[in-house]
């Protein structure tokens, strides 16, 4: 899988803002991505070395479509990469 097709976005919450800051890095990722294609996608796109991929798998919520009509949110997945000392992504800086 491309390394562009793994990595969906950047999650930017107060807790993954706080992360960033002891090089912690949240993502949304590609549902059928594994943690192997998560490391390599980061380490290639942003030229960091990736210490640990932590993954959770989000489930959709319920939600109403329209005045009556029940639905779901989808399902989707999160990875939490730890960076190797003395790296940072620059895309988190500043906030």
């Amino acid at each position: 899988m491309d390394a562009y097709m793994v990595i969906e976005r950047p999650l930017v919450t107060e807790k993954s803002v706080s992360g960033a800051r002891a090089g912690k890095y949240t993502f949304k990722v590609h549902r059928q991505a594994n943690k192997i294609e998560i490391r390599k996608a980061v380490e290639e796109k942003f030229k960091v070395k990736v210490a640990d991929v932590n993954t959770v798998t989000v489930r959709g919520k319920s939600r109403r479509m329209g005045r009556f009509r029940p639905g779901r949110t989808s399902d989707w997945k999160k990875a939490i990469v730890t960076l190797a000392p003395g790296h940072k992504i620059p895309l988190f800086e500043g906030m």
